[in-house]
């Protein structure tokens, strides 16, 4: 009964959205380009599409050649305004996203944070790099910035066509407003996903002309120490997982962990971008000294940033690890989606479809 009462929320939700994106369309309200290369990351489902890895992906591939301004909000900091990321920078600083990826390209991008997008670009370009593109993370919505190539993302156990808008789904706008992506991109995929469904998925949403559409999915890497302890728990089929996530949808990572790691898992979830306090932190010690002797704490890397910024028990630090991802294409076809990203940037550029190759993480 109080899903189908927020039904009519949903529709007094689409007519503001779409009165908004009307504005948009008929240039009432102004959407500013850039000379620089502007490439926006997002999507328009609340939470859980895969977007950091994604984004990752992006900027490794632009690092190769080009100075790569990284730009985000900055969700859940605990600060204002435009902000240089550097190595003391901390996640209330800039939040957990952005201070994940400064770490990760330290020395190779660099990380800002602005809610401001259109401020935030205006000041990255006065800082006069040559060579130069900005990523946007998560500004598919905001569209008072005009990108060069615009990439959504929407997840494939819950795709945008078979969603509904808030309050009673989870879109943030209309699924037909996928018509201003460049590149759209269906994440986590099985990996058995059969051509007839690869077909089945783009003509669900109603690809244009100068639309490009890939598929992806996981590719989990090993086990890494939170704090940096080269010697990590031997882990076996027999090793009881505490596992612990502040993300929108742990799912792929629980399935991940019974499949390849052990099925004895106790799952302590918290909501995406929680910002653990010493409440949590008793509770997580207290879960984790009532298993067995043969024990690990799992977490997920955008966790993992929170976590170490915390004060914890020597024993605690000794045992959390995390899992780090990076993204698989199910076709093969990664070269094919470089070269339409590179194309974007500099249209004078030869087909790198014939040389490119990304190295990840």
């Amino acid at each position: 009964m109080l899903k189908f009462l927020l039904i009519p929320l949903s529709w007094i939700y689409h007519a503001i959205t779409s009165i908004r994106n009307l504005l948009y369309d008929h240039q009432i309200f102004k959407s500013k380009e850039f000379d620089k290369p502007v490439i926006s990351v997002g999507n328009i489902t609340v939470g859980g599409t895969g977007k950091t890895p994604h984004t990752e992906y992006i900027v490794n591939l632009l690092c190769q050649k080009y100075n790569v301004a990284i730009l985000s909000r900055g969700y859940r900091r605990k600060t204002k305004g435009y902000i240089k990321a550097t190595p003391q920078s901390t996640v209330k600083e800039i939040g957990d996203e952005p201070k994940q990826m400064s770490l990760k390209f330290s020395g190779k991008a660099q990380v800002y944070v602005c809610e401001d997008r259109c401020k935030g670009i205006d000041n990255i370009i006065a800082e006069g790099n040559e060579n130069q593109v900005i990523v946007l993370d998560d500004a598919y919505q905001h569209r008072s910035v005009t990108p060069r190539v615009n990439i959504l993302l929407t997840d494939y156990n819950r795709p945008i066509f078979e969603d509904h808008l808030l309050p009673y789904g989870r879109l943030r706008e209309s699924a037909s407003k996928s018509n201003r992506a460049n590149i759209i991109i269906v994440t986590k995929c099985p990996e058995d996903l059969k051509p007839i469904d690869r077909r089945v998925i783009a003509k669900h949403l109603n690809l244009l002309p100068f639309q490009s559409i890939f598929f992806t999915n996981y590719k989990y890497l090993g086990l890494k120490s939170v704090f940096g302890f080269e010697n990590i728990p031997t882990v076996s089929q027999n090793t009881e997982i505490l596992l612990v996530t502040g993300i929108a949808n742990p799912q792929s990572l629980i399935n991940h962990i019974s499949q390849n790691i052990s099925q004895k898992i106790t799952h302590i979830s918290y909501p995406d971008h929680h910002n653990f306090k010493k409440k949590d932190i008793s509770k997580i010690t207290e879960k984790f000294l009532s298993l067995p002797s043969d024990r690990i704490i799992i977490t997920t890397e955008k966790d993992a940033v929170r976590l170490r910024e915390l004060t914890l028990a020597d024993e605690l630090k000794k045992a959390i690890c995390y899992i780090p991802v990076e993204i698989n294409f199910i076709y093969d076809d990664a070269e094919e989606l470089n070269f339409q990203i590179l194309k974007h940037v500099d249209e004078n550029q030869t087909d790198y479809r014939l040389h490119t190759t990304v190295h990840q993480f």
